[in-house]
């Protein structure tokens, strides 16, 4: 943690004020940016993405239907792949869909929902 110092007392001596680093960061730029503009470099600097922070909490289960079915050539597939129905596979990903859509990132394909599981660490490409 960065100690700042601020002007107090009655003689105005200095009275350390704890302030997290972050903070520190973003005030002794901000003369020259916006403090939004700040906060988006810290973040990107310290590996805060965005995406990252809205990423929706699937169930290891929504995962793994997801990534089967990603590889199969259809949900019937995957549904035999994993000895459940169709529409099961189908339930699972209307939930997953709806979750992202709630982060405020749809995925209303499959392309789309394979960007999503890589982005979001659900998979990698070398598992392709």
């Amino acid at each position: 943690m960065t100690v700042v110092t601020e002007t107090g007392g009655a003689l105005g001596a200095p009275s350390p004020v704890p302030v997290s680093p972050v903070v520190a960061d973003r005030g002794a730029a901000s003369n020259s940016f916006g403090s939004a503009q700040i906060a988006r470099m810290d973040d990107y600097r310290h590996g805060h993405d965005a995406a990252v922070a809205r990423r929706p909490m699937l169930s290891r289960r929504e995962v793994e239907v997801l990534l089967t079915w990603l590889r199969a050539e259809s949900k019937e597939d995957a549904a035999a792949t994993l000895f459940i129905s169709a529409s099961t596979v189908s339930t699972h990903l209307a939930r997953i869909r709806t979750k992202y859509t709630a982060a405020g990132r749809p995925a209303p394909t499959k392309t789309h929902l394979l960007a999503r599981a890589l982005q979001d660490g659900y998979t990698s490409l070398d598992r392709w």
